[in-house]
């Protein structure tokens, strides 16, 4: 699966010592998140640069089969569950994995280097991480779930068995349901992951007080690296 378009970029710095990998949700497309860099308050050192890729088109079918940019088919919605497309999920999983790979040949180790994403975005964003055979830096997933818990079952890393975690979501979803992304964190800490927990009274988006708290958690992060 190829993008027609390049990612945007964003650097808060010259010669970026991290990376972050944005992926945006459903319908959307790699501005999304763009305007969210600056609110995150990051210190001017280390710089770090983000990126964000654009989904490629593709027929949704729990929307009628309307062509929207998507990382993967939705074949139906039910509040507690998802039916995908499990090799759409691979296939960006591969095209996030090209983009790690691509970072490190511009010189920012795998290690330093986080995924991060919203609803379906996000989805991606834990099964790449999760099963990425090299250790990466962190995992940011927000409004999102796990689509395929066999996936993660097959092809969990043991390099990324002890990935930092961020994970939050709206207590009034009505998109992805709460309970989903609770699944998602009860699965993981019953598998032994931590994952820092974070819940917001806001709908199927992001809210300031959330982008602060990530940005803070990235800054963490990146001190425990460096510290390292």
């Amino acid at each position: 699966m190829e993008n027609e378009l390049p990612p945007l970029e964003v650097e808060t710095g010259a010669s970026p010592e991290y990376a972050v990998i944005w992926l945006h949700g459903l319908g959307a497309d790699g501005s999304d998140f763009v305007p969210v860099v600056p609110e995150l308050g990051l210190a001017d050192k280390p710089a770090v640069r983000f990126i964000f890729p654009h989904a490629p088109y593709m027929p949704v079918t729990c929307n009628g089969g309307y062509v929207m940019r998507a990382w993967y088919d939705i074949i139906s919605l039910e509040s507690t569950s998802r039916r995908i497309d499990e090799g759409g999920i691979i296939a960006s999983r591969d095209t996030v994995c090209r983009l790690i790979e691509r970072e490190k040949k511009r010189g920012i180790p795998a290690a330093h280097i986080f995924l991060a994403g919203f609803s379906q975005g996000g989805a991606v964003a834990y099964t790449t991480a999760l099963t990425h055979p090299e250790k990466l830096a962190g995992l940011i997933a927000l409004s999102t779930y796990i689509p395929s818990p066999d996936l993660l079952t097959e092809d969990t890393a043991a390099a990324n068995r002890e990935i930092p975690i961020f994970a939050a979501h709206g207590t009034a979803d009505d998109v992805v349901s709460p309970n989903l992304g609770l699944a998602a964190r009860n699965l993981l800490n019953k598998r032994g992951y931590a994952i820092d927990w974070h819940d917001y009274p806001m709908p199927h988006s992001v809210c300031l007080e959330e982008v602060w708290a990530i940005g803070a958690w990235l800054g963490e992060q990146m001190r425990k690296n460096s510290a390292g």
